[in-house]
């Protein structure tokens, strides 16, 4: 290159020009420290142009004459500064003034105030020392003159901080933390001694590969670079290039051009723009936003950017997809092209050890509101002794919990070690919670069963506590079962800190799943005793099993009492449906035998395992059940509800209370008028009603109805049905017949269930009705004469469904599909006729008798928006018909005589 005679013009300053639209000059002076101060001749042994040729670059960067530092003082007219041309002006030697010295007023610092003694005396006392650690966001120096270890955060390093590295040199200013009051250092440059770089970047053609260490290859390679039709060729080295990429021969790249003592150019900052044959790299989609994402490379520890137009799939890239990228700077920014997408399973981040390692969190996720702000992305830290039997810490993240579970501080944890291929960083996964830490912990463990499960969360019935507790799906341990009702589960209760409602709620978490039978609400006392009933459930309680509520809102089951006597001492103890035999229900004045058990969370005393043994002789007049006697009833089914129904005596007087578990058959086959055959419990009556057992449906017609006679007549309901009203005493419901002379007293007549010819007919009072009286003077065929109206239906919700009627403000009309005739299938948007019922007690209003009236679909939706837009503005052009249609006489249409019929295949002549 000595040759050449573009170099030839890089020799002392005297003899070489400059170009004001080319040459960019730096400062060249620094604050005067010692020669001394550290040696970088050792720093030239690597591959780096950084060493004794090219010492290291930064963007400000200062030249010294004499060794390393120089005095602030000095004269630099030994200075190289960066030639964008190299052609000799001889009208540009000089300067500005006429002379022909290049001073040091020349060179300026970014502020354009010269460095000199007297600037100098106005800065504070700058150090030098050595990068020793870089982290996240800070990093510490080595101090040269002194014994010190300075703290210094990125922000106070004037430079691209990607350029720092572990072993730099550089200057600074210590001064004080104000809020700890520790020394730390500021205003931190980086020092690239006699080294001038120009500002703009320029553009050129890697001619030669830099080639790897023990390749046998030059560790410098070239890059073409043209100006004014005259072309150079500067070196550079892999430290000069930009982001994790190798260059190629005939790769487009941008770069600064660097100049240093000895006067010789080079390359640096270099950045591949457009690659001669695109190097293929591999990565996962991690995150998507609305045309863009971001994915994370399987080369490097880093995430690059991506458009949707630069997919090469025919199906949109989706989240996890395993994809194959070229990479191109844009803008100064790295970007994935070209993307095609891969078979799952073929980028592979890490590599997992098969050992299992058993180890104690140190530190453990923070799942707070807190952890949103948290920067580090492996925050979490577990000690393990290594093989070698020395203790060891490594880092884990949010996902490498087998589940979402409440890790604590001092928890044992078996993982596995998985090894980054890009970076080779060791982090813990496969993370599960060991049952010895809730021994270690000497956390207080609960129990319970699961009572109700909803999206993604549930509620516990605890066996220390009355009140119902929450929990969340990712509290399980074992993540790979499926939570269930009556699941049994240990947990810890703690302070639900995440819930958005009273800070009083208490949460379950680290929950572990327990075999069926192992939580036990209740402790055994006593077994085998005798007693005697002395107060009996209420059937309404018993039948459906379900608990009512106090006046504070709790649930709390009806009880019954037992009488016994322990060691000749009278004792009463309390009952509970749940514990009694369905089929033989304990009655009043029964004997039975029992065992005492102690509930858990409040000590109650409470019989158990109920088992009639002797029951009480009725003196009532109804026959009681016994093996050798039964009395057999005949009626007709009058109600039915959710787990029980009624059923009408033969005589029409009153109704029999029946369980579904008394019914010999499948309760859904159960129909309103339905003929039915049963015995009446031994017991006799509890309440206002007597209780059926063995209910079993006999044939129609089996009972012999009366015959109907007379016209039909008009009435009024004036006492409803008991099922429909169940305050009322009288079970029959009774009907007045309208008189046309108001001095004469109206006819009433009694009615049951089979005198509607609708038994799902809910008649209230003040009802007309139409009816026939039967032989026996009782109303038959009766038929309420209500007013129809019609709506569309608005919402079908299973077994019931909402019109498009509103009864009250904002709520539409609830009916259920019991009362759809012919059990029609509905559809959202069917017209169909309804009687609009209401019911006195509740106040609440349904629809009933409701019929499909109409097939016609509504009109679509364009249509209607099209109709809107219609204008009714009369100002504007109208239609207008200004000559009626006429036939050929002139009368409107044609004649009935113009018109003959006209057999098929025959022309009428």
């Amino acid at each position: 290159m000595s040759t050449n005679p573009q170099w030839k013009s890089f020799q002392p300053p005297d003899t070489m020009s400059q170009d004001s639209a080319i040459i960019d000059f730096k400062p060249m002076t620094s604050n005067g420290k010692s020669s001394q101060a550290f040696n970088f001749t050792n720093r030239s042994t690597t591959n780096s142009r950084f060493g004794q040729d090219f010492p290291l670059l930064q963007d400000k960067s200062s030249s010294f004459s004499n060794g390393l530092y120089g005095s602030s003082s000095t004269t630099h007219t030994n200075s190289r500064f960066p030639i964008g041309t190299f052609s000799l002006d001889s009208n540009n030697m000089f300067n500005s003034s006429g002379d022909s010295t290049l001073t040091n007023n020349v060179f300026s610092n970014g502020n354009n105030s010269s460095y000199n003694d007297s600037n100098s005396s106005n800065l504070g006392t700058r150090e030098t020392g050595i990068i020793e650690k870089l982290l996240h966001s800070y990093g510490f120096i080595q101090c040269c003159e002194r014994q010190a270890r300075l703290f210094f955060h990125f922000s106070q390093f004037s430079g691209n901080i990607e350029h720092l590295k572990i072993g730099d040199p550089v200057e600074f200013e210590m001064t004080y933390d104000r809020r700890t009051g520790k020394p730390i250092a500021s205003a931190v440059t980086k020092i690239a001694p006699e080294v001038v770089m120009s500002e703009e970047r320029v553009t050129g053609t890697v001619t030669t590969e830099v080639r790897g260490e023990g390749s046998g290859g030059d560790t410098t390679g070239r890059i073409s670079y043209e100006n004014r039709g005259e072309c150079f060729f500067l070196p550079y080295t892999k430290d000069d290039v930009e982001g994790n990429v190798t260059l190629r021969s005939g790769d487009k790249v941008s770069f600064q051009i660097a100049t240093n003592n000895r006067g010789n150019l080079g390359a640096c900052h270099v950045r591949l723009e457009n690659p001669a044959h695109p190097v293929k790299y591999q990565g996962v989609v991690c995150s998507m936003k609305e045309s863009f994402g971001f994915i994370e490379r399987a080369d490097v520890v880093k995430e690059i950017f991506f458009h949707f137009s630069e997919a090469k799939t025919k199906e949109e890239l989706r989240l996890g997809d395993d994809v194959e990228f070229t990479i191109q700077t844009r803008n100064g920014k790295e970007v994935a092209c070209n993307i095609t997408r891969l078979p799952p399973g073929t980028v592979i981040f890490e590599d997992l050890k098969p050992e299992v390692l058993k180890g104690q969190v140190l530190k453990p996720l923070d799942r707070g509101p807190n952890a949103r702000h948290q920067t580090d992305a492996l925050p979490g830290r577990i000690r393990y002794r290594a093989p070698d039997h020395s203790e060891v810490e490594i880092s884990f993240g949010d996902k490498d919990q087998r589940g979402d579970f409440t890790l604590r501080h001092g928890d044992w944890v078996q993982f596995k070690v998985a090894t980054d291929r890009r970076d080779g960083l060791n982090r813990a996964t496969h993370i599960s919670l060991l049952d010895e830490s809730f021994l270690v912990s000497g956390e207080k463990r609960e129990q319970g069963v699961v009572a109700s499960v909803k999206e993604g969360f549930g509620f516990l019935k605890c066996v220390e506590r009355e009140a119902r507790l929450f929990f969340h799906f990712n509290e399980i341990l074992d993540v790979d079962r499926e939570v269930a009702v009556n699941d049994e589960y240990e947990f810890t209760v703690v302070q639900d800190q995440t819930s958005t409602f009273s800070n009083s709620r208490q949460s379950a978490i680290r929950m572990k799943w327990l075999p069926h039978g192992t939580v036990q609400f209740e402790t055994r006392v006593e077994n085998s005793l005798t007693g005697t009933v002395l107060k009996e459930i209420p059937p309404t309680m018993w039948l459906n099993r379900s608990p009512t509520k106090n006046q504070n809102g709790e649930h709390t089951p009806e009880s019954g009492l037992i009488s016994y006597q322990v060691n000749g001492v009278k004792k009463t103890i309390a009952f509970y449906s749940k514990d009694c035999d369905m089929k033989h229900y304990p009655r009043l004045g029964d004997k039975i035998e029992f065992n005492i058990n102690q509930v858990k969370r409040n000590k109650e005393l409470i019989a158990v395992d109920i088992q009639v043994v002797q029951q009480a002789t009725q003196t009532n007049g109804i026959k009681h059940r016994n093996s050798n006697n039964c009395q057999m009833y005949q009626g007709f089914v009058a109600a039915l509800k959710d787990g029980f129904g009624f059923i009408e005596t033969i005589q029409h007087d009153k109704e029999v209370f029946f369980h579904f578990s008394n019914f010999e058959g499948d309760p859904n086959s159960l129909e309103l008028g339905q003929e039915v055959e049963y015995n009446l419990g031994s017991r006799g009556n509890s309440g206002t009603c007597s209780s059926a057992e063995n209910v079993k449906i006999i044939p129609k017609g089996t009972i012999n109805l009366p015959p109907v006679m007379g016209d039909v007549l008009d009435g009024t309901v004036v006492r409803p049905l008991r099922s429909v009203n169940p305050d009322q005493t009288e079970y029959s419901g009774l009907i007045r017949i309208k008189t046309e002379d108001p001095e004469e007293k109206p006819m009433e007549y009694e009615f049951g269930i089979m005198g509607l010819v609708n038994k799902r007919e809910l008649l209230q009072m003040g009802d007309h009705v139409q009816l026939q009286v039967d032989s026996t003077g009782r109303a038959a065929n009766i038929v309420a004469v209500r007013k129809k109206l019609r709506a569309t239906v608005d919402a079908i919700k299973g077994h019931f469904g909402f019109l498009a009627y509103e009864v009250e403000e904002g709520k539409k009309l609830f009916f259920h599909m019991t009362e759809v005739k012919d059990n029609v299938n509905l559809q959202v948007g069917d017209t169909v006729e309804f009687v609009l019922v209401t019911n006195h007690r509740s106040g609440k209003s349904s629809a009933c008798s409701v019929v499909k009236v109409s097939d016609v679909q509504a009109r679509p939706e364009r249509l209607i928006s099209r109709l809107r837009t219609v204008s009714l503005d009369d100002t504007g052009p109208r239609l207008m018909v200004v000559r009626q249609p006429k036939g050929p006489d002139g009368s409107k249409g044609f004649s009935s005589e113009a018109r003959v019929v006209r057999l098929p295949g025959i022309v009428v002549e």
